[in-house]
């Protein structure tokens, strides 16, 4: 048996073991509907319980000849640190950025806008997990409603994606159809299992108040991936040392979506 050392949570797991730890400090689970409410918890603290991380980049045009822009894709993961293992550290490599270093990665790379919640405790982080439609982080929308894209990375069990035990693969959903198409492409290419999640309603993203579809174009793109393809993704799966120790299948994957991004991308002319 695999054990995930910080306490991860999924929508899949059972209410029983969504309660907390039995003789830990943290509480009986509280639903939270929305981030804000969670923000206003007296009991959370920031930084003992919970974080939030992002990165937005400037942009300015002071030349009269030349089209403005605006950034085309963000990068997310609603559910990041010991909530959804792994996710964290995706999101930072496919923003483009190393997940140990925070240096440019490839050197010279196209970087991305993100935003990451994180559940920091060592167990329980259960209770921090709010919905995608529930996100209403004014970081996550501002970025995410001031892009054409968005990408979101979550995590699931094998069981909620209706798979066989152990499988390694990613779910594709998401409300825009040609991203979806590209994404499974590069995944293919990249040699990562991979399905089509329409018929899966808890998994496939494609609610119009999901964060990751609150862009500029309505739409965007939602990954669940499942639980053994996140940790053939490091070495060692805990919150210290998963950055430091990631692997082939990680840098495949972000490869992947990288490049269904940059794909996307170059269709969409901003003038």
């Amino acid at each position: 048996m695999v054990h995930l050392t910080d306490g991860e949570s999924t929508r899949a797991v059972p209410d029983s073991h969504r309660r907390g730890i039995p003789g830990s400090k943290y509480r009986q689970r509280v639903t939270y509907h929305f981030y804000t409410e969670l923000y206003r918890d007296p009991d959370l603290a920031e930084g003992e319980d919970y974080a939030r991380r992002y990165r937005r980049h400037g942009r300015f045009d002071d030349e009269l000849a030349q089209p403005g822009g605006i950034e085309k894709t963000a990068v997310i993961a609603p559910h990041g640190g010991g909530i959804e293992t792994g996710t964290s550290e995706l999101c930072l490599a496919v923003a483009g950025y190393h997940p140990a270093t925070l240096e440019v990665t490839p050197p010279g790379g196209v970087t991305y806008d993100y935003w990451m919640f994180e559940g920091l405790r060592a167990g329980g982080n259960a209770s921090l997990h709010v919905t995608s439609t529930g996100c209403d982080d004014g970081v996550a929308l501002s970025l995410c409603g001031g892009a054409l894209n968005a990408l979101a990375l979550h995590g699931c069990t094998t069981a909620a994606a209706g798979q066989p035990a152990g499988s390694q693969i990613v779910l594709v959903g998401g409300r825009n159809q040609t991203f979806k198409q590209y994404l499974l492409a590069a995944f293919a290419n990249q040699q990562l299992a991979a399905v089509d999640a329409w018929n899966i309603k808890a998994l496939n993203g494609d609610d119009r108040d999901n964060i990751v579809n609150r862009t500029l174009l309505g739409m965007g793109g939602h990954l669940e991936l499942t639980t053994p393809l996140r940790l053939a993704m490091f070495d060692v799966n805990t919150r210290e040392e998963r950055k430091h120790t990631t692997t082939p299948v990680f840098w495949a994957f972000v490869t992947a979506c990288r490049a269904a991004v940059a794909r996307l991308e170059a269709e969409q002319v901003v003038r």
